[in-house]
C-alpha cells in the first residue's frame, strides 16, 4: 500500500473516532503529543475469561483494550469466548482485533501469503454478528515476514502488535521495547510486556515504567485464566492488582487504535522489522510444542510470585 494511500485511510478513520490531531497531507497538522504514562493493553485468543472476568473490571476501572480475536480454539466452548461474545465485547467499547483464523505462524514467505484469507475469514464473522472490520492486528506466536506484512498492507490494516522478539527471546520476563511513534513502524509496534504466570508484581511496575518521555508501554496477555493454555495464562487476583496499580497511579490505559494519532502517517518510520524475517527458517507449526514444554518447565521450577504479596 503506497504510503500516500495509507495516510489518506488513516485520516478517514481518524475522522469517525476524533482523531483530530493526525496530520494531514502538507502537514497543516502536527501528530498529538504522547502523554506520559500511556500504557496499550492487549489480550489475545479470545479466551472465555476476557468477556466473563477482564471486561467487567475494565469498564469499571475506565479502561481501553484490543482483545485480539483468533477462530483457533472456539470450538472449545468451555474455555474461548462465541462470536456473540466478541460482539458484546464490540458494544461495551472495546477495539477488536484480528488474530488470523487458524492462529498459525505467517513469518515462511509461503504463509505469509495465505494470511490475506485467513483475515478474511474473521472479517466475515465478525461483520456477522455487528462488529467493524478491524484495522488492528496482532502477530500470531509473534512471528512475522515481509510476505505477511504486504498482506496486512493490502488489507487495510493500519496496526499491528508484534512480540517483544528478536530482541529478547521468547517467554523473557524482562523489560521489553516501548513503542517509540518515530522509530517502530505500525504494523511492526513491539511488545513491552509480556505476562506469563510467573510475571512478578515487580517486572510488571518495570514494564509500565518505561511508558515516559514520548515512549508507550504495550502489554500483551492471554487468559485471565486460560484453562486450555495454563503456560501463558495471568492468574485473575494478579491481573486484578495490575490494573488496580495502573488507576491508582494515573496511566492512561487505551486499545491499540489509540496509538494512531500519535503517528505522523505522512512520514511513517523506516522500520528495518518490515523487511525482517522472524524467526527464520523454522518451520512456523513446530515452536508451539516447544513453547509449551519450555512454560510447564518453568511453572514447575517458580512458584507464583505475586501470591505472597
Amino acid at each position: 500500500m503506497p504510503a500516500r494511500y495509507l495516510a489518506a485511510v488513516v485520516i478517514a478513520f481518524c475522522a469517525n473516532v476524533a482523531c483530530a490531531a493526525l496530520p494531514r497531507p502538507g502537514g497543516a497538522t502536527a501528530p498529538a503529543q504522547v502523554p506520559d504514562k500511556t500504557v496499550v493493553l492487549t489480550l489475545d485468543d479470545a479466551v472465555k475469561s476476557h468477556i466473563a472476568v477482564v471486561a467487567p473490571l475494565l469498564k469499571k476501572l475506565g479502561f481501553g483494550a484490543t482483545f485480539f480475536i483468533t477462530h483457533a480454539w472456539m470450538d472449545d466452548t468451555a474455555n474461548f469466548m462465541s462470536w456473540d461474545d466478541v460482539s458484546q465485547l464490540h458494544r461495551m467499547g472495546f477495539e477488536i482485533g484480528n488474530h488470523s483464523w487458524t492462529h498459525g505462524g505467517f513469518n515462511s514467505a509461503e504463509s505469509g501469503l495465505t494470511l490475506g484469507a485467513e483475515l478474511e475469514m474473521v472479517e466475515q464473522e465478525l461483520a456477522r454478528v455487528g462488529v467493524p472490520k478491524p484495522i488492528s492486528f496482532a502477530w500470531c506466536r509473534n512471528q512475522f515476514g515481509p510476505e505477511a506484512v504486504a498482506q496486512l498492507q493490502a488489507h487495510g490494516y493500519l496496526l499491528a502488535r508484534r512480540g517483544m522478539q528478536p530482541e529478547l527471546p521468547y517467554g523473557s520476563d524482562t523489560v521489553g521495547l516501548p513503542l517509540d511513534v518515530t522509530k517502530h513502524h505500525p504494523l511492526m509496534i513491539p511488545t513491552t510486556g509480556d505476562a506469563y504466570p510467573y510475571w512478578s508484581f515487580e517486572n510488571f511496575k518495570a514494564v509500565v515504567a518505561t511508558a515516559r518521555g514520548g515512549k508507550i508501554a504495550v502489554l500483551q496477555f492471554h487468559g485471565v485464566p486460560d484453562k486450555a493454555h495454563p503456560w501463558v495464562q495471568t492468574p485473575p487476583e494478579n491481573f486484578r492488582k495490575y490494573m488496580l496499580y495502573l488507576k491508582h497511579n494515573g496511566y492512561h490505559v487505551v486499545a491499540l487504535r489509540d496509538v494512531l494519532k500519535y503517528y505522523d502517517v505522512a512520514r511513517l518510520p523506516d522500520d528495518p522489522m518490515l523487511r525482517v524475517r522472524y524467526p527464520n527458517g523454522v518451520d512456523p507449526d513446530m515452536p508451539a510444542p516447544k513453547m509449551r514444554a519450555l512454560f510447564e518447565a518453568a511453572m514447575k521450577a517458580a512458584p507464583n510470585p505475586n501470591q505472597n504479596k
